[in-house]
């Protein structure tokens, strides 16, 4: 079984950041909002950063496939990983994105069958599994 053959989570795929600007780029944005460019200041700063993420598109899309990352969300149940140890495996999880571990995922299994874990994005597991891993997380 490959990391590509594992079920994808459904459900929210947004993650909340939270920032620090000087108060004259905030009061450039509420100008352009106040001005109709932008329905918030939200709406910039997603616009803003696409554009970004646009602009190194390629960068990205090469650095993807030479690491090896499954790029979006990737879900990992209790099921896939009970399958990886019946078989004598392990798994080494590298994603840009999301990867998520069920939640009756126990400590025990998971570092059973987890070798690695690279997420570049947001890892949601119980706390439980994060403290078993924290040694295998980069």
């Amino acid at each position: 079984m490959s990391v590509h053959e594992l079920r994808r989570k459904s459900g929210d795929s947004s993650e909340k950041i939270t920032i620090n600007l000087g108060v004259v780029d905030l009061g450039q944005i509420d100008l352009l909002v106040q001005e109709g460019f932008y329905s918030n200041r939200t709406d910039l700063i997603r616009t803003a950063i696409r554009n970004q993420l646009s602009t190194h598109a390629e960068v990205v899309r090469e650095t993807v496939t030479r690491k090896a990352f499954v790029l979006g969300l990737e879900h990992y149940s209790r099921a896939d990983l009970e399958a990886l140890q019946s078989a004598g495996e392990t798994l080494q999880i590298q994603v840009l994105g999301m990867a998520s571990i069920a939640d009756d995922v126990s400590p025990e299994l998971a570092r059973a069958t987890i070798e690695s874990v690279v997420v570049l994005g947001a890892l949601h597991a119980s706390k439980a599994v994060k403290a078993a891993l924290a040694d295998r997380i980069h």
